[in-house]
């Protein structure tokens, strides 16, 4: 069921705690845009510099972005594999204790001092079923409410290429079965999702077109916000000068009167009824 009859957004960053210059977009994009919300990896290379910036943000809400792919595990130490069908392989091998992992992530982001209030999973690793479960199991075990389930809404010409939308169409048979396993165990989904059809490719342009497309209710806004700094230079990721154009579009005026325009209310995961 719809949460509210009305439109609520949260805008949420991935990638918090990634590199320092990505932490400085994610923190400038909230006080001086649209951002209101931020998932931090507990194994990323700046976290500890993401753990300051929250702290002199109070009002920026964090989650835990759990990582599975990229950078090196918390409980053994070792590197993750570098892509999705790697960890595929070493899942159907057994060789992640994933349970364990999702914990230590969760686990390390609550000793920082930081209460989550939201889950996701980098590259949307959640969708394979084994990681889905571990997650959900997290979610339960932390008390954290929020999870994501990252269906983009249709959204027409704006969803982009054609292969961009028929690979959301075929994640979406996924749709039915996240939902079952989630309620099973006590976690909540906004009633929309965006921004997986449009990462790499959010400017202005997008943001203002999605506020005239947004529905009723509650929708997640996944960015990836970030300043192109030597750091992200050097970082293994495809997202490199889209994390500019992003920041860019986060902060114009024209996005938030949009907003207005549509009578659209910016909200966290911590303030969703």
């Amino acid at each position: 069921p719809v949460l509210s009859a009305r439109r609520q957004l949260v805008v949420n960053a991935d990638d918090f705690g990634f590199t320092p210059d990505v932490n400085a977009g994610v923190v400038e994009a909230h006080r001086h845009g649209i951002l209101t919300a931020a998932t931090l990896m507990a194994n990323g290379d700046a976290f500890d510099d993401a753990v300051r910036l929250a702290r002199e943000t109070p009002s920026l809400d964090i989650g835990c972005h759990l990582v599975l792919i990229g950078g090196r595990s918390l409980v053994t130490g070792k590197p993750f594999p570098a892509t999705v069908a790697q960890l595929l392989r070493a899942l159907a091998r057994r060789q992640i204790r994933l349970y364990d992992e999702l914990a230590a992530q969760t686990r390390r982001v609550i000793a920082s001092g930081i209460r989550p209030t939201h889950l996701d999973t980098h590259k949307h690793t959640h969708l394979a079923p084994p990681v889905l479960e571990a997650v959900a199991s997290v979610a339960r075990d932390f008390g954290i409410r929020w999870v994501r389930r990252p269906f983009d809404f249709p959204m027409g010409a704006l969803g982009g290429p054609r292969l961009t939308r028929l690979v959301n169409g075929a994640l979406g048979l996924l749709r039915g079965r996240v939902q079952r396993v989630l309620a099973a165990h006590g976690c909540r989904t906004v009633d929309h999702f965006a921004g997986f059809q449009l990462t790499g490719r959010l400017g202005c342009g997008e943001l203002t077109a999605l506020a005239a497309e947004l529905p009723e209710g509650s929708t997640e806004l996944m960015c990836h916000p970030g300043h192109l700094g030597d750091a992200l230079r050097n970082a293994p990721t495809r997202l490199k000068e889209s994390r500019e154009r992003e920041l860019a579009a986060l902060i114009a005026p024209e996005v938030r009167e949009a907003l207005e325009r549509h009578s659209i209310e910016l909200v966290n995961f911590a303030g969703l009824s």
